[in-house]
């Protein structure tokens, strides 16, 4: 959660402004404004969310407790491969995230079958990180979502159009999943190679090989 510290200053004479801060992270906030708190001069603290919610400190610090018990900084990556030859599809999606103060990485792929094209099979492997959200009980936060896909991406940024009727049943999925959850997601395009992890577990379906695995990693 991104958040916007709104505070007064008060100079020994008693003058008093208003001060704004910049965005940040939730935990930033709350050290910030202890520590403006402990000079004396700075006063009547109000705390505005991205999505123009107001918080109190201690509303803030309680809801920072509850996050770290929960799945929290994620991000997902998705891919989706397809084969003509056979209409066969392989979903693969990783997901990083913390809880209870450690890292975790999910590894989850899915063969289908079905699907008319690759664009589709992408899609199918963002729907199946979004259920995965839901399974860990992931709610109102802002996540990462990262794939090598430029039709969904774009599509998904509203930055492209959507005229197929079987992408836009995807969409909607997703969007569905989005809405009920809560989620902010940041779209991000980037390499095949950068994608390599669900690249590699849609190959993997793809050759019958499932994975469903969750570990604990290093920090990232």
């Amino acid at each position: 959660m991104q958040i916007e510290i709104i505070f007064t200053y008060q100079t020994p004479g008693g003058i008093q402004a208003e001060f704004r801060s910049q965005l940040m992270d939730v935990t930033h906030a709350i050290a910030t404004a202890e520590d403006l708190e402990k000079t004396g001069r700075s006063i009547r603290f109000t705390f505005l969310d991205s999505d123009g919610n107001t918080w109190t400190l201690k509303e803030l610090k309680k809801l920072t407790e509850e996050i770290q018990s929960e799945p929290h900084h994620i991000t997902v990556y998705f891919d989706g491969g397809y084969y003509p030859e056979t209409e066969k599809s392989g979903l693969g999606c990783v997901i990083y995230f913390q809880q209870d103060g450690k890292s975790f990485r999910l590894r989850k792929n899915l063969p289908l079958e079905g699907l008319q094209s690759n664009n589709e099979a992408e899609y199918a492997a963002l729907y199946l990180g979004l259920q995965q959200l839901e399974q860990m009980g992931v709610h109102h936060l802002a996540i990462k979502i990262v794939g090598d896909s430029r039709v969904v991406v774009h599509q998904m940024n509203d930055e492209w159009p959507c005229y197929e009727e079987n992408l836009l049943r995807w969409i909607k999925r997703s969007e569905r999943i989005i809405e009920a959850l809560g989620l902010r997601p940041q779209y991000q395009l980037v390499s095949r190679k950068e994608n390599q992890e669900a690249d590699h577990l849609a190959t993997q379906a793809l050759n019958g090989v499932v994975i469903d695995a969750t570990k604990e990693i290093a920090r990232r």
